[in-house]
């Protein structure tokens, strides 16, 4: 909790300092996001469902090991997000999500929220110009709002059986593509964020 209150504290003059640094000659523009991975398998997702009092509810159901792992970052400002998905999660496709998503409108400074899971370690690593890494506290996953995106995409996907990686990898790209601004903005636009974002950079 301590951890959390001085996370929200120093918010704004963690975003002031960016700022403050921002090289104008190659950004016209700042955008926060929220970043995080998630896993994707056949194994069938259960949900709540609606059925007459008394009658056990019925559905067809596959066990399967085999997933996929998609990687996600979304603006609670614009609403924009950016996607890939990989086979597995590790530091190196980490490097490649970041590079990827930098050359995303370039001159676009992107300011990512991330949670510490061990592979988003990038100490012996040069980001791109454009990419700020904005970690919030140990085991305070309510500061990441990518979680709830999660959430959505994965109630989309319950109560569905998939025969194969490929044929859950389109229904994951419909998804991706179909999802809407205003939607995403609403799932992650947590005030604090916004609120604070927007006094330090839309004055």
């Amino acid at each position: 909790m301590k951890r959390l209150r001085s996370f929200l504290k120093n918010l704004e003059n963690s975003l002031k300092q960016i700022r403050f640094n921002l090289n104008k000659d190659k950004i016209t523009s700042v955008n926060l996001y929220f970043q995080d991975e998630s896993r994707f398998g056949l194994i069938t997702k259960q949900k709540r469902v609606i059925t007459a009092k008394g009658i056990k509810p019925i559905g067809k159901y596959k066990h399967s090991y085999l997933y996929k792992w998609l990687w996600g970052s979304f603006s609670p400002i614009t609403g924009e997000s950016f996607c890939m998905t990989t086979d597995g999660v590790s530091k190196d496709l980490f490097i490649k999500y970041l590079e990827d998503f930098s050359q995303h409108k370039p001159e676009e400074l992107k300011i990512i929220v991330i949670d510490n899971a061990a592979f988003h370690s990038t100490k012996d690593i040069v980001l791109p110009e454009n990419i700020v890494l904005m970690p919030i506290p140990p085991y305070c996953p309510e500061l990441n709002p990518a979680e709830k995106v999660w959430q959505w995409m994965k109630d989309k996907i319950a109560m569905k059986i998939f025969d194969t990686l490929e044929t859950l990898e389109n229904k994951m790209d419909q998804i991706i593509e179909n999802i809407e601004g205003e939607l995403i903005k609403s799932i992650t636009g947590y005030e604090f964020y916004t609120k604070t974002f927007y006094r330090v950079f839309k004055d």
